[in-house]
């Protein structure tokens, strides 16, 4: 069976954002083709659920995976950082073998 951990930090983002929006379940992820590297993720929110999506959910919010993504994504972290003025999610995922050196895409 899959893991994906989502920490504190992320649930409490994604609770915030779909509060603002005032409508979602959780977040979307997948991945596509794309950048120098191979892959890159790709985020969106999640308003209905699809029968073939793999769903996560820890500290109050969840994160909806495509089928074609779970086992890319099996075993990562799904976490929200600052840098600096940035924020984002960042994916802490021990499957990927090399990424661009911009951090866009991901080999794995």
């Amino acid at each position: 069976m899959a893991t994906l951990n989502i920490t504190p930090a992320a649930a409490q983002q994604i609770r915030h954002v779909l509060d603002e929006r005032g409508q979602g379940l959780g977040l979307r992820v997948s991945v596509k083709p794309s950048g120098c590297s191979g892959y890159s993720y790709v985020l969106d929110f999640a308003d209905t659920v699809n029968d073939d999506e793999v769903h996560f959910e820890a500290h109050g919010a969840s994160v909806y995976v495509a089928p074609d993504a779970v086992e890319m994504l099996n075993g990562s972290e799904v976490d929200y950082v600052s840098e600096g003025l940035n924020r984002f999610f960042r994916f802490n995922n021990p499957n990927v073998k090399d990424e661009c050196g911009c951090g866009e895409s991901f080999t794995v």
